[in-house]
């Protein structure tokens, strides 16, 4: 089992910038590749973006591509979405996601989930 605890969400202005935080307990963090999804209300959960378990390679959905970056440190097993430049198409509940597999994980989702931070952009 993998514990994920989000944290950093809140309300900001459209512009403005917010960094999520993704705390992983459990198995071992190095393990797994590390993901972040969100969910707007009335619509499905997208991918926003992805890294691997050595955080070599990213991937990120287009509409967050030059604003979004995610990072992760293994020694605090903790996994990061600095989000600037936000509007207010991207108020959702953000989820992290932990996988084995990194494909699995863009491309279908987690096999494990943190309970989601709201992230709230004003215009």
């Amino acid at each position: 089992q993998v514990q994920l605890v989000e944290s950093g969400g809140g309300l900001v202005q459209a512009g403005g910038s917010l960094r999520l935080s993704c705390a992983a307990s459990g198995h071992t963090f190095n393990n797994y590749a590390m993901g972040w999804f969100r969910q707007a209300p009335g619509k499905e959960r997208e991918f926003v973006a992805a890294i691997t378990w050595s955080g070599s390679s990213t991937d990120y959905a287009d509409s967050v591509k030059g604003r979004f970056t995610i990072s992760r440190d293994n020694a605090k097993n903790t996994v990061y979405l600095q989000m600037n430049s936000l509007k207010p198409e991207d108020t959702a509940v953000y989820y992290c996601a932990a996988a084995l597999e990194y494909r699995v994980l863009v491309t279908t989702g987690g096999d494990y989930w943190g309970q989601g931070t709201q992230v709230t952009v004003s215009s």
